[in-house]
């Protein structure tokens, strides 16, 4: 029996071959909060009878149904790739790294199409059984990034989904050793793209995806069902960087609205050889949007600047991600 809490709650997931029919876990991630949940449309019948003063409840039906929500979690040195594949579209084998053990996942910026994962989710009775919930047809449509000093670096996934069926077997939970990657871990630079350098002064960086989608797409003939939502519009890429007034750089590209090229990594323990745990986030080209130094008494200047993300025909926006997992 489990743990009749929180305490006991699982989440797996595993990537679809088609949008909404369920693969069984594969990956099981170790969260701190969620929110998926079962969203139905109803209708009921406003028919007036003699003498009768409320609607009944036979007349009550469910026209359609969708699910979706949020999954907050640390990022960590295994088991993202599922998530990363899902959130950025490229379909992705891992390659390795020399004759290593560790394998790099290159995710670029593409359509989401055919890209949905099914996720099961464990939520523990207070007797210890554990009920299951599997969300089928999860697309993500949208996740943030965020890491400050002192901190872990966390995110946010947020979900469009199908449906929910809670008719499959609950899959028995088993995690890979793995770690998060932290502040002390972190690199931001901006520069030339390929040859970007250390920004000094940075105490929080985070980073926004939103994939926008037609999630509205209920036909008749589909039993009250979505078909798989399509990208309908821009995909957005924003951010914000706090950090000390200890150089003009960024300062600077907000009053020329000059444009620079930024990696946000996270390198951590040597995995094999010249091969260390890493996630690094690269954008080719940002823009400084807001918001210049401001003195509001006598404390270190310490502004929060925010950025958006636009294309370059030549380097894609990209996840890299190293771990020791050969496949996603």
């Amino acid at each position: 029996m489990a743990i009749g809490s929180g305490l006991g709650a699982q989440i797996g997931l595993a990537a679809e071959s088609s949008y909404g029919t369920f693969v069984a876990p594969t990956r099981f991630i170790e969260f701190t909060k969620e929110s998926l949940q079962l969203k139905k449309t109803t209708a009921t019948s406003s028919g007036i009878a003699a003498g009768r003063l409320m609607a009944l409840g036979s007349r009550r039906v469910v026209t359609q149904t969708e699910s979706g929500g949020s999954i907050e979690m640390e990022v960590t040195n295994r088991g993202m790739g599922p998530l990363l594949q899902a959130l950025m579209g490229t379909t992705v084998t891992p390659v390795q790294q020399g004759a290593t053990t560790a394998y790099l996942q290159t995710h670029t910026l593409a359509d989401t199409a055919g890209k949905s994962l099914s996720i099961q989710k464990g939520v523990p009775l207070t007797t210890g059984s554990v009920t299951d919930k599997t969300f089928l047809g999860c697309k993500v449509v949208g996740a943030e990034f965020s890491c400050g000093n002192g901190e872990m670096l966390t995110s946010s996934w947020e979900f469009d989904a199908k449906t929910v069926d809670e008719a499959q077997a609950l899959a028995a939970a088993s995690y890979t050793a793995m770690s998060p990657f932290h502040f002390g871990q972190m690199a931001v630079k901006t520069g030339a793209y390929g040859a970007e350098t250390a920004l000094d002064g940075v105490r929080k960086m985070s980073l926004k995806f939103e994939r926008p989608q037609a999630t509205d797409r209920f036909y008749a003939g589909q039993a009250g069902l979505k078909k798989e939502p399509i990208t309908n519009n821009w995909v957005q890429v924003t951010g914000s960087l706090e950090m000390d007034y200890v150089a003009t750089t960024v300062d600077d590209l907000h009053t020329s609205d000059g444009s620079t090229s930024l990696v946000w990594e996270f390198v951590g323990p040597v995995i094999a050889s010249t091969y260390f745990e890493t996630i690094r986030f690269k954008v080719p080209v940002i823009k400084i949007d807001d918001a210049p130094p401001v003195i509001d008494g006598p404390e270190v200047i310490r502004p929060t600047f925010g950025f958006t993300g636009l294309l370059d025909l030549t380097n894609p926006i990209a996840i890299e991600y190293i771990s020791a997992d050969s496949t996603l």
